[in-house]
């Protein structure tokens, strides 16, 4: 078992893991004794690499980063990587630029690959964003409104919700929503969950009675070159204080970060009352270790 989508993983049992691991985290203390969560990073990482690294740690395991790894330089191919890593580790975390070399990576691994942060997704975010969530307006007749680029951050936290029964609503200007085959994929399992979801080019109308106003950067890491388009193309998009306005009174305000503070997000909202955005951080690590139990357990029952 990989976890390259967040539909790799049972997502309800998952967020219940982690709750429990947050509430009694000495309960797990020596769960993963003696194992090792290997890690290839070809874009820079804060939260990732940082909540992994203490997740894997406070578990009893080891953390292990492959700097200059000979994938990453074309110097060996992802069959000869996975299957080198996996007599070593009991776990690879990757962060890469493209979904199709986390895909390959997976084919060939005999241990389980964490999807990182890939160009597709971002499932680990998510799982944390929905934890959040939870936290602060129940998991009953909620509305997420995800206001800008629909990136990895997005199709991840669309799939969560679509799988949990969150309303979501997801603004982007013409040309910068979700791609077909994600939102087919969340048309699908909205059907049996439940969940609204609705797609449109208004911020205002998203955000309208949202319980949760979302937004991550307009440039994601590797689109620089876009930067100039970007700009021009989400004007009328950033989260003000007037557009979270239209939301619940008690709306909190959501970003994974990094943030562009002045462009996606005015700096009063993202540092204001509203902002949940350090506990959305704190809840990675905790989503972190679920997810490594959850990899383990399953590779134990594989194996027995």
């Amino acid at each position: 078992m990989h976890l390259l989508s967040i539909t790799d993983i049972d997502v309800p049992t998952a967020l219940a893991l982690a709750a429990k691991a947050k509430a009694k985290p000495q309960q797990f203390s020596h769960s993963l004794n003696g194992k090792t969560l290997a890690a290839i990073f070809e874009k820079p990482s804060t939260r990732t690499k940082l909540s992994f690294q203490v997740a894997i740690t406070q578990l009893g395991g080891h953390f292990a980063e492959i700097t200059g790894a000979h994938l990453l330089n074309g110097h060996e191919d992802a069959h000869d990587t996975a299957n080198t890593i996996g007599q070593y580790a009991d776990f690879l975390l990757a962060r890469v630029h493209s979904h199709g070399q986390l895909e390959e990576l997976a084919a060939h691994s005999p241990i389980p690959v964490i999807n990182g942060l890939s160009d597709a997704e971002h499932p680990c975010q998510a799982l944390a964003d929905l934890l959040t969530i939870g936290e602060l307006k129940g998991k009953k007749g909620v509305k997420v409104a995800f206001v800008g680029d629909c990136n990895n951050v997005c199709n991840s936290l669309l799939l969560g919700c679509a799988l949990t029964g969150i309303d979501i609503s997801v603004a982007s200007p013409q040309g910068f929503g979700p791609k077909g085959e994600i939102i087919a994929k969340a048309a699908a399992y909205a059907k049996d969950s439940g969940s609204i979801i609705d797609y449109t080019c208004s911020p205002e109308l998203a955000v309208k009675d949202a319980d949760a106003v979302y937004t991550d950067v307009w440039v994601s890491m590797g689109e620089e070159q876009k930067a100039e388009e970007k700009a021009s193309a989400f004007a009328g998009f950033q989260i003000t204080q007037e557009l979270m306005a239209l939301a619940k009174p008690d709306a909190i305000f959501m970003h994974c970060l990094p943030a562009q503070k002045g462009k996606e997000v005015a700096k009063e909202v993202i540092e204001g009352p509203q902002s949940a955005i350090f506990q959305q951080a704190a809840n990675r690590l905790h989503v972190q270790k679920a997810v490594l139990l959850m990899l383990a357990n399953h590779k134990a029952e594989v194996n027995a």
